[in-house]
């Protein structure tokens, strides 16, 4: 039987190197279990800790802390609102050696090289080509997926339908609300999302783009212990649903009425 690796090891198991640029997409409730079941630590700073020794001091480490309230009208405070994608995100941003980028729908808790990059990113849409989306692409970012499938993890998808102008099933719907900058100083806002056309009933699919991802060479996997690490080039994956929106009418993408 294979020794159980702690949550501070995981960094050492997933083939990182010094200066990666790595995006982390956790559903945390696998290795929280399996870290029960080895009585060990389930501190998710040794998680993070790892992961900042294996890329070091020329790494970037980015967190999803997405949280969709401002969508509702409900105020955004950039100091105390939280993540609403897992309990990693939020210990993340809880860390002082991580920032936050601004958006309120869409903000990464970012620590290390292109940390003040990020942060001082000043986004109006969710998905621009002025978002974090896209600074990842042009910066060899890879996105490290644990035990979530691309369905309900890889945003990535809507940044490329947007900057291709993909309208076909999705427009950009603006929201405005209250907004509580780090200084504390509350302004009334306005940021978009490109969403989706409630009239065609779309879906997301996104996970058979991952047999083109495989054809393209722009991802590879790794178990450690019982959770599957799934690890996706965002530069390189562009071209892949590229074709997928121009050429398949984004069939691998979504589903939607007159399809």
């Amino acid at each position: 039987m294979t020794a159980y690796i702690p949550l501070k090891d995981y960094g050492k198991n997933l083939g990182l190197k010094k200066g990666d640029f790595i995006l982390v997409s956790t559903d945390s409730r696998r290795m929280i279990m399996n870290a029960i079941k080895n009585n060990s630590s389930t501190n998710f700073n040794d998680f993070i800790d790892g992961l900042l020794e294996e890329v070091g001091s020329e790494g970037t480490v980015v967190f999803p802390c997405y949280n969709w309230d401002f969508c509702k009208g409900e105020p955004f405070d950039y100091r105390t609102t939280p993540s609403k994608t897992g309990s990693i995100t939020q210990t993340a941003l809880s860390r002082s050696d991580f920032k936050r980028t601004k958006h309120p729908i869409y903000s990464f808790a970012v620590s290390g090289r292109y940390q003040k990059e990020l942060v001082d990113l000043n986004n109006q849409s969710s998905f621009g080509s002025d978002s974090p989306f896209d600074f990842f692409r042009h910066h060899n970012a890879v996105n490290l997926i644990f035990d979530v499938k691309l369905e309900r993890s890889f945003t990535y998808v809507h940044y490329v339908q947007e900057v291709l102008g993909d309208t076909s099933n999705r427009y950009q719907k603006y929201f405005t609300a209250d907004y509580t900058d780090e200084n504390g100083i509350t302004s009334r806002r306005t940021y978009s999302m490109f969403v989706r056309k409630l009239e065609l009933d779309v879906k997301n699919l996104v996970d058979p783009l991952e047999e083109d991802f495989i054809k393209a060479g722009c991802i590879s996997y790794c178990d450690i212990n019982a959770s599957k690490i799934k690890k996706i080039d965002l530069n390189k994956c562009y071209d892949s649903i590229v074709c997928d929106i121009k050429y398949n009418k984004s069939r691998k993408l979504c589903s939607y009425k007159g399809q």
